[in-house]
């Protein structure tokens, strides 16, 4: 079952649950606008770009974006110089963009909830793996760098 548990699966979760919470309407809210739209397709582009910028400087480093296994490298270099957990926090970003796109927005607590859970299950644990394995340098990594922005 481990293998089903990894962000993607997550997210997948969370923009399903948006998706009917925004098809069923329960309070008949609505923040549909030319402007909601075109901030969700920043959202969703931006949240993509940023998954995209930090596996390809995973790639390059030569370490697994797999969050169960441990990494080779600690990386901090491009995007991990503003964010360490930037993939995770792109998936918080594309829910926000789609439920915006979507019109949703009974749906939007749903992306702080997301938030804690891919802290909870994943960004935790990977950083205590980190912690012990490059010890100084992840202290001095952390002190450096915010853990989301």
């Amino acid at each position: 079952m481990k293998w089903i548990d990894i962000p993607p699966v997550w997210l997948a979760a969370s923009l399903l649950a948006a998706y009917f919470l925004g098809q069923s309407q329960p309070w008949n809210l609505s923040i549909d606008h030319p402007l909601t739209q075109f901030l969700a397709a920043v959202l969703i582009g931006g949240g993509l770009i940023l998954m995209l910028l930090a596996i390809t400087e995973m790639r390059r480093q030569r370490t697994t974006v797999i969050p169960h296994l441990e990494a080779d490298q600690l990386v901090q270099s491009g995007i991990f110089k503003r964010s360490r957990n930037p993939i995770y926090l792109g998936d918080v970003i594309i829910l926000a963009g789609f439920i915006l796109r979507w019109d949703a927005p009974v749906a939007l607590p749903l992306a702080p909830i997301l938030l804690w859970v891919l802290e909870k299950r994943f960004v935790i644990p990977e950083e205590n793996r980190l912690r012990r394995k490059f010890r100084q340098d992840f202290f001095k990594y952390t002190q450096q760098t915010r853990r989301w922005i």
